[in-house]
């Protein structure tokens, strides 16, 4: 297929895919008086086929390779222990309150000398 075709079918598909966002947005003020579970049912089949439309496209189909990948990506990350996540964050507690103690007593002399200065 030439480039141009499949340009010009790639833009009717994501044609498809407003046309379907809009039809969801439409219908669900249109259908306001109905169950929302009936509503959210609708937009969720909507957003599922204007997904795979989408999907059908090469943009769709780059950003599918791009989720395969960062999946692949996130497999490879050393993720840290229960431990040393629990370790961390009482460390980054400690400091916090350390830096706010230091801030309070700062701020405590400093207007203790404003006021003495003043009057």
């Amino acid at each position: 297929m030439s480039e141009a075709a499949t340009s010009r079918l790639d833009s009717l598909k994501w044609l498809v895919v407003l046309a379907l966002v809009a039809g969801g947005i439409f219908g669900n003020s249109f259908y306001a008086d109905q169950p929302i579970l009936y509503r959210v049912i609708a937009l969720l089949l909507l957003a599922f086929v204007a997904g795979w439309v989408a999907s059908l496209t090469q943009k769709g189909g780059e950003f599918l390779t791009l989720v395969k990948g960062s999946r692949t990506e996130i497999r490879k990350v050393v993720w840290p222990t229960r431990q040393e996540t629990t370790q961390t964050t009482l460390i980054v507690f400690v400091f916090v309150i350390i830096t706010g103690l230091i801030l309070w007593g700062l701020d405590s002399v400093l207007g203790w000398l404003a006021s003495l200065i003043l009057g």
